[in-house]
């Protein structure tokens, strides 16, 4: 399955792009908290989930794995001591979760190839 774009990119690059110019502005003189970054960082991942959902229609899946990036970044942004080891298992347990659930869901738009006749 391709990565549902938006705006012609893959969501990681702009939430990447969101990130990096929070940083940016703290750096050059904008006066946000740590707690005040992650929000708006939680705020965008909440949105790409969104976005992701529309696009695809029936992406539930998509939306329910960006509010678990949001409520994860603004609990770090607010003293949840977790490294990233511990934050890429417990996104990795929600991805899975949602795939296992999203199988259930979907149907193809072609039927399966059939097999190749043996010799």
């Amino acid at each position: 399955m391709r990565t549902p774009l938006v705006f012609g990119r893959e969501p990681a690059a702009w939430l990447s792009l969101v990130a990096v110019l929070v940083k940016l502005a703290v750096a050059f003189g904008w006066n946000a908290s740590p707690e005040v970054q992650a929000a708006v960082n939680a705020v965008a991942a909440a949105a790409m989930g969104i976005l992701i959902a529309l696009a695809v229609h029936d992406g539930l899946g998509a939306a329910i794995i960006g509010l678990a990036q949001a409520a994860l970044a603004l609990a770090i942004g607010y003293g949840l001591d977790w490294s990233t080891d511990k934050q890429a298992v417990v996104m990795t347990a929600v991805a899975i979760a949602v795939g296992m659930w999203d199988r259930t869901q979907v149907t193809a738009k072609v039927p399966p190839r059939k097999p190749l006749p043996t010799a």
